[in-house]
């Protein structure tokens, strides 16, 4: 197994929080709080594929705010649609997440 070198909240700096909050206020409300489970963070830590792109901040906003924005209520389509979609794709790409 790979080691990836992230920083962990406590240790990041002003401009990775910003952006980690910024990313996160897209996201529904619904997903402030991890689900438990056996790959779920340790309070105040990132979940780990959040966590691997640390190091670069601002691929890490654009990376993961792109699925903020696709979640937009604002859209056409309805909740349920935006995660009917979601969990096909994860499906299709074998993901379990």
């Amino acid at each position: 197994m790979a080691w990836i070198t992230t920083v962990p909240p406590a240790e990041a700096g002003e401009k990775l929080l910003s952006l980690l909050q910024e990313q996160q206020a897209l996201y529904p409300i619904e997903y402030a709080q991890p689900v438990p489970g056996a790959d779920s963070p340790r309070p105040g830590e990132l979940p780990g594929i959040v966590a691997t792109h640390t190091l670069i901040p601002e691929a890490l906003y654009h990376a993961f705010s792109t699925f903020g924005v696709l979640m937009s209520p604002e859209l056409p389509l309805s909740r349920r649609e935006h995660e009917l979609i979601t969990t096909v794709v994860s499906v299709t790409n074998r993901c379990f997440y």
